[in-house]
């Protein structure tokens, strides 16, 4: 028997797990600093609402509609032509973003361990400096690429229930408070609303083509849809639950999580002095200089990060679960094997990308080191294209009967609008995805 969801609370946080991460906890916040603040923010907004969501129903659609995990959910659905490598190419960008995105974990694993031995808070230190000397390790680096994995095997080994539910449920609550704790600090600060202004007030002309394509892949990156993470999970799930109300929830959570990392980063950035385009390093530099400053500062930063490495951890879940699913399609004595050979081969593969700020740093392709390459093509050319690739196939391939009689399954009111979200996603998702995507390569 398929296993599955306990609950559609279980779901719901298993899928904001997925979302809420590296996507809103780190990227949202440099990206959105690099690109000009709330006019960014804003646009974020509305890819997210208006693309973001009919896609996540799109792929809930297809899992639940096929009850297949994503490789053989396509194959189900349409078994000829192009189609079924729909899947396949979600397996691989999942592979790719999955050799960057667990450096990065490392770099939270490896911030979290020195936060609980008390080696980080220090008055007057240059916590960039700190930072740049962790990256600048090979051996740090390494070492969190593999456990960072090792871990994740690990909880993937358990299943859906006992595994990955299980997880989300009792951890993915207690980030939000421990963010509202940071804000409620930062706010404080001497000159805190110069951040909140540049946050929230947008100046549309710092916006650029290349920022509006990266506003669209952070909706994408955000919601963890164009790779068919969402497929499998919601391969996983009954028939008693609303797709689109399951949706809008995840939708809300993961824009009310970016709303609160901006207001939890801003304002100390510009208290401090800090450069709010700064980059990827924004978040490892402003955490430890707004916690130096609290009563207990050691105490709730080895909290914020232990909480920030669990969310962080948690959306790496749906990229190994689509890699395990896809090789194992339900048969559980096959499970803990797969999830060691997929660990150890996104370990290999991702040793280029966590060398690339130390002993590969002078590696450049196309003027990018190998860590920001992958991270550039996955992001911005393969999201987009595994997002029109769904649109496409949704609106134009699957029988509309099976995507409207799962939309309207459970969805009371709302079930009324399964017509237009059909229509958005054979007409404006589409259109909307190649504009973007053109501008922003030409």
């Amino acid at each position: 028997m398929k296993e599955q969801w306990s609950s559609k609370l279980g779901f719901i946080l298993a899928s904001a797990g997925a979302a809420i991460g590296l996507g809103a906890l780190w990227r949202f916040p440099y990206l959105t600093g690099t690109n000009g603040g709330g006019a960014f923010f804003l646009l974020f907004i509305f890819f997210t609402v208006l693309i973001g969501m009919p896609l996540l129903i799109a792929e809930f659609v297809i899992g639940r509609g096929s009850k297949r995990e994503a490789v053989s959910a396509y194959k189900k659905l349409s078994a000829t032509g192009l189609w079924k490598w729909i899947g396949h190419f979600g397996v691989v960008g999942c592979f790719l973003l999955l050799t960057f995105y667990a450096v990065i974990g490392g770099w939270v694993l490896t911030y979290t361990f020195l936060s609980l031995t008390g080696s980080i808070l220090e008055p007057g230190r240059d916590y960039e400096l700190l930072f740049g000397s962790i990256v600048g390790s090979p051996l740090i680096s390494a070492v969190g690429l593999i456990v960072f994995i090792g871990l994740n095997v690990v909880v993937l080994s358990f299943g859906i229930k006992n595994g990955i539910e299980r997880v989300n449920k009792y951890l993915m609550p207690l980030l939000f408070v421990f963010l509202l704790i940071i804000i409620v600090r930062g706010l404080t600060l001497d000159g805190a609303m110069e951040g909140v202004k540049f946050f929230l007030s947008p100046d549309f002309f710092s916006i650029t083509t290349a920022g509006t394509l990266e506003a669209l892949g952070q909706s994408f990156f955000s919601l963890a849809v164009g790779f068919s993470c969402m497929v499998t999970y919601s391969s996983y799930l009954g028939n008693e639950q609303s797709l689109p109300r399951s949706a809008g929830s995840i939708v809300i959570l993961n824009l009310l999580v970016s709303l609160l990392a901006g207001l939890a980063v801003f304002p100390a950035v510009f208290a401090f002095n800090l450069s709010p385009d700064s980059g990827p390093n924004l978040l490892f530099v402003v955490l430890p200089t707004v916690f130096e400053q609290l009563p207990f500062g050691g105490l709730f930063l080895s909290l914020f990060l232990l909480l920030f490495f669990f969310a962080t951890i948690t959306s790496s879940f749906s990229l190994m679960e689509i890699m395990i699913s896809a090789f194992t399609q339900n048969k559980k004595h096959k499970r803990n094997r797969v999830a060691i050979i997929s660990g150890i081969l996104v370990v290999i593969a991702g040793i280029p990308a966590a060398l690339s700020n130390n002993v590969l740093a002078d590696v450049l392709i196309l003027d990018r080191t190998v860590f920001d390459l992958t991270d550039f093509f996955v992001s911005n050319i393969m999201l987009p294209l595994g997002c029109l690739f769904i649109a496409l196939f949704v609106g134009f391939k699957v029988k509309k009967s099976l995507l409207i009689e799962q939309y309207r399954m459970e969805s009371g009111n709302l079930s009324g609008t399964a017509n237009l979200w059909y229509l958005l996603m054979q007409t404006i998702v589409p259109l909307v995805i190649v504009i973007v995507f053109i501008f922003g390569l030409f």
